[in-house]
């Protein structure tokens, strides 16, 4: 893991939303990274299936594409959202995990476009899909 790596899981990992909902960073490479949420009944939405909110799995992929970005070797810092697409496909399963993975794909001077995806178990059969662009603090 590079410095610049480690220094974006350390900033990842500190931000209080993230700690909140249990959040662990699993993997992070140069424009990757992998973001674990457990399954928690104080993230539930709906207490009669006990299926997570819509809001706790947007955060993390929220969290998890900003990772992305700032792991990658043309961002020279922090990044923050610009905008962020998510399409809901299924409910997650009441009672397991939601990851997510991210990739950023393309930065230009001043933007960082990222795409991510949040499974279950079922990794065949994604809960949500995610694009979206973030502020890039200039190359290195």
């Amino acid at each position: 893991m590079t410095k610049k790596t480690e220094i974006a899981r350390q900033f990842i990992e500190a931000i209080p939303h993230s700690k909140a909902l249990g959040m662990r960073l699993t993997e992070m490479g140069e424009g990757t990274a992998v973001i674990e949420m457990p399954y928690d009944q104080k993230l539930v939405g709906d207490p009669e299936t006990g299926v997570l909110h819509g809001g706790a799995v947007s955060a993390l992929m929220d969290t998890c594409c900003g990772a992305a970005v700032m792991s990658h070797p043309a961002n020279a810092g922090g990044t923050a959202t610009i905008d962020l697409r998510i399409d809901y496909m299924r409910a997650a399963a009441p009672g397991q995990a939601i990851t997510a993975r991210a990739e950023c794909y393309h930065v230009t001077r001043t933007v960082a476009f990222v795409r991510a995806t949040a499974c279950d178990e079922d990794t065949g059969n994604p809960v949500a899909a995610a694009t979206g662009a973030f502020t890039v603090e200039g190359t290195r």
